[in-house]
């Protein structure tokens, strides 16, 4: 077993890594696409420069996941190919088209908006960040297609050793990976509102010259904050409907749920121990509530008190408070990752395959290396991603570069 946990440590360190990257990347894109379309139709300057630091930030985010997710996937195959070979056919099909939206549409898209600033007609320019965020939304589509398979499998037969699709429709229609897109999206839009209003009321405690650029940005974050919270939570909670019986005993601590569902994986699978960890569940579950319940009252506060133009200027104690909020969607999203992902443990596809079994015939001291390898390249990823979103967050709108003008282009109300 030591080679499987180490197996499972290294595969949980590096998705839940990306998972981070992940929602951050979907929050701002759609904060972007949402303050370019303003300026579009306005043609606010305010808004257009608002346009181009978030998005410089988002585009700093975007590049270190898009690498931490190629060496996540790398591992498939590394350290589990037993379930790629049982199950390939169905949750392999999800990953596929996640990875054809995510490498080749999103990121074709996006070359075109980073690079066609100044260029394009305004219109066509704005239609560009909008197939941006719709791909990665269908990017996070596919990959909770491919996990809500693999936590509660359906339309599929049995040939043989290895799953067989019989029902794609089935696939894509798993209510376990229906909710959970609603849930996973609406934190993202969290994590974002939460981020921008932060960062902005850093500027705005420091007396930054760019008041009115930062006081527009943390209005816009509190205000898609708030409803996001409770959309999130609204499909948690539904979420708590479609738990496996195992997790949702562990959950409640439900000493005869717990006994009901080992009985019936005995009776189904032989001898063993089917129950997931229940200290790892009620922790995540408990951590992912409180972060939201107090991300919840706390947005709503700011977003009475950013009614009033003197305090969202002046009140420094608030804007500290917001900017110390930045890590705690983070801790939500991760927390509820946790919940989610252990409460499936043993089992890689619930009912279906152990985690043991998905396994490939890889030594410990191989799972060690490997361990160690993919730890000390993600770490430097995550350093390397937070210095410079600080630092570009630090250094203002002043600094960046992404949609900056030659001094002899044309000005932009004669390219449109």
């Amino acid at each position: 077993m030591e080679t499987v946990d180490l197996a499972r440590l290294q595969f949980a360190l590096t998705a839940g890594a990306h998972f981070l990257f992940v929602a951050l990347t979907l929050g701002l894109a759609t904060l972007v696409a949402v303050i370019q379309t303003w300026a579009t139709i306005t043609g606010s300057p305010v808004h257009e420069r608002m346009t181009r630091f978030w998005g410089q930030l988002y585009i700093i985010n975007y590049a270190m996941g898009i690498v931490t997710g190629l060496v996540m996937e790398f591992q498939l195959g590394l350290s589990w190919s037993g379930l790629t070979e049982y199950a390939g056919n169905l949750f392999g099909a999800a990953l596929a088209m996640e990875t054809l939206v995510a490498f080749f549409v999103e990121s074709t898209f996006l070359g075109l908006w980073i690079f066609g600033w100044n260029k394009l007609n305004r219109w066509a320019h704005l239609a560009l960040i909008w197939v941006v965020v719709l791909t990665a939304y269908a990017s996070a589509f596919w990959i909770l297609i491919s996990n809500g398979f693999l936590q509660n499998p359906v339309g599929y037969a049995l040939e043989g050793d290895r799953l067989r699709m019989t029902d794609f429709g089935a696939l894509v229609a798993n209510p376990t990976a229906q909710v959970a897109i609603f849930h996973v999206l609406g934190g993202a839009m969290v994590v974002g509102g939460i981020f921008m209003a932060g960062v902005s009321a850093y500027h705005l405690r420091r007396r930054t010259a760019e008041q009115d650029f930062f006081r527009k940005s943390l209005r816009v974050g509190i205000a898609v904050a708030l409803p996001a919270t409770l959309f999130t939570a609204t499909f948690g909670g539904l979420g708590f409907q479609t738990l496996q019986p195992a997790k949702s005993a562990a959950w409640t601590n439900d000493a005869e749920g717990l006994a009901a569902a080992q009985a019936e994986m005995v009776a189904a699978h032989g001898p063993g121990d089917y129950l997931p960890p229940v200290e790892w569940v009620q922790a995540g579950g408990m951590t992912m509530m409180l972060a939201f319940a107090v991300l919840f009252f706390f947005s709503g506060a700011s977003f009475l008190l950013m009614l009033f133009r003197p305090l969202v200027q002046g009140f420094r104690l608030w804007h500290r408070l917001l900017t110390a909020m930045i890590p705690l969607p983070f801790v939500a999203m991760i927390a509820g990752w946790i919940f989610r992902e252990m409460g499936r443990q043993p089992w890689a596809v619930y009912g279906l395959l152990t985690t043991a079994e998905a396994m490939s015939p890889v030594s410990a001291g191989q799972v060690r290396f490997s361990l160690a390898a993919f730890v000390t390249v993600f770490a430097v990823l995550i350093v390397i991603n937070y210095w410079l979103l600080a630092r570009t967050a630090r250094r203002g709108p002043d600094a960046v570069a992404l949609g900056d003008r030659p001094l002899d282009a044309p000005s932009p109300a004669l390219t449109f």
